[in-house]
């Protein structure tokens, strides 16, 4: 892939306000995708930049692509890193109600990008080395007490108790979405992978439909897609459910794969049950 790089506009939104979602407000059902409502993506990614620019590039072509598709993203609430640069891009072009970031209490309070004056614009960010402390890293916010934090930079932010109602409520607004909703795992490290195989795996159990799609930059996903066919030549994953993860080598590609995307024939079709 050649690095994609743009300049963006952005506006003067509305402030947003983060909410708070105690575990017992999420329940543990299936849900089915609405053909009404707008598409909803669910990003994850690294709270790091990588050795390449590649990786933020990528990023930013992605939240083009959003913006261009009326895709609403859903992601982890980071601000530094691929996290930061994807949600300040999208943010820039679409304005706050585009990203939806899910975060745990604890990592709020050592995000930098909610304690670190913002020095420039999503794209200055990403021409440097986007971490703690760095120029364009995050953006004070407004205001930071009880259970709202008033943000402009990073859309919409719900803080969660733990870990799993993260991903359980990242998950959920994906199968709210419309058609063309799923998932996309850009490079990270131990949670990003973490992730991408949990959402994997419901698929695989019958949890949810939506797609699951690799953006393999620099072949950054090279050596997992290698294990998932070393998985199928041994024995443990079938041929079938091998095309649950889908691969795209550029960000052009990624909404299409997720709207045309089908189904394992091999799923377990199991009854998770409504509540």
């Amino acid at each position: 892939m050649k690095p994609n790089d743009y300049t963006s506009t952005t506006t003067s939104p509305r402030l947003p306000t983060l909410t708070t979602l105690t575990t017992s407000q999420t329940t543990n059902h299936t849900i089915t995708m609405s053909a009404s409502k707008q598409a909803v993506v669910c990003v994850f990614c690294g709270s790091r930049s990588g050795t390449s620019p590649a990786h933020l590039d990528a990023a930013r072509a992605l939240a083009r692509q959003f913006h261009e598709h009326n895709v609403q993203l859903v992601y982890g609430g980071g601000t530094v890193g691929i996290m930061g640069e994807l949600s300040r891009t999208l943010v820039a072009l679409s304005g706050p109600k585009a990203v939806h970031g899910i975060i745990p209490r604890a990592l709020v309070e050592v995000e930098e990008g909610y304690k670190t004056p913002s020095t420039g614009s999503a794209n200055d960010a990403g021409n440097g080395a986007a971490g703690a402390g760095a120029p364009g890293a995050g953006k004070a916010p407004e205001r930071l007490g009880g259970d709202t934090l008033e943000e402009t930079e990073y859309g919409q932010v719900t803080v969660v108790p733990d870990m799993h109602t993260r991903k359980r409520l990242m998950a959920q607004k994906v199968l709210e979405g419309g058609p063309g909703s799923g998932f996309v795992a850009l490079a990270g490290g131990f949670g990003t992978m973490e992730e991408l195989m949990e959402v994997t795996t419901w698929n695989q159990l019958g949890i949810h439909k939506a797609g699951v799609v690799l953006l393999n930059i620099n072949g950054y996903w090279d050596g997992v897609l290698q294990w998932v066919q070393s998985a199928v030549q041994q024995g443990f994953v079938s041929r079938e459910n091998a095309t649950i993860l889908a691969e795209a080598d550029r960000p052009e590609d990624v909404l299409r794969m997720l709207r045309e995307y089908r189904i394992s024939s091999d799923r377990m079709a199991l009854d998770w049950g409504q509540e």
